[in-house]
């Protein structure tokens, strides 16, 4: 199985009404480079959630990645994703539960702000390359398996990442001995 990677985007707002309340926003933002996630960016390139979206896949929209906090699914219509020029767009109805609710008060006063996503990648679904001095991951096809509203909007959980990036970039033991070595000299 695939370990399931996080990522954040900062793009989120309340709308509707207090009888049908929605959060609308954007969990992903194509071609913008993140943060430094442990020795290389990553880019989020167009169409890297088209398949996905085409697929009978169910995504859920949850509370801070906790699977207890459901606030909507695409199967249920609850949970609408597309893919715009700008990146992975959802919107959520959300439902009349006692965390929605504190959910949404802290979403209007601007406490949360923060929408991030969850994915897989499936073979050849990113690819990786040497740019000057930075190492660059583009994602260019991913399953998707959430999206979610945080409090916190930074990269979590890049582990999965790191170890492909430490195969790929990393030197070989040996090769980190002798510059060691060679940096005392």
């Amino acid at each position: 199985m695939t370990p399931i990677e996080r990522r954040t985007a900062i793009e989120l707002r309340a709308e509707g009404d207090k009888k049908s309340p929605r959060l609308v926003g954007h969990a992903a933002i194509f071609n913008s480079p993140s943060q430094d996630l442990g020795g290389f960016t990553e880019i989020v390139k167009p169409g890297a959630f088209t398949r996905t979206l085409k697929t009978e896949r169910d995504p859920l929209a949850l509370v801070q990645h906790m699977p207890q906090l459901v606030l909507g699914r695409r199967s249920a219509g609850t949970l609408r994703l597309t893919e715009d020029s700008k990146g992975l767009a959802f919107e959520i109805d959300v439902p009349d539960t006692t965390a929605a609710r504190d959910l949404l008060v802290s979403v209007e006063r601007g406490d949360v702000r923060g929408a991030s996503f969850a994915f897989s990648t499936p073979a050849g679904g990113d690819r990786w390359e040497v740019r000057g001095d930075k190492v660059i991951r583009e994602l260019i096809d991913v399953d998707l398996h959430e999206v979610t509203i945080t409090s916190q909007p930074a990269y979590l959980d890049t582990s999965v990442a790191r170890r492909s990036y430490e195969l790929k970039f990393a030197p070989a033991p040996r090769l980190r001995a002798l510059r060691r070595f060679l940096e005392t000299v």
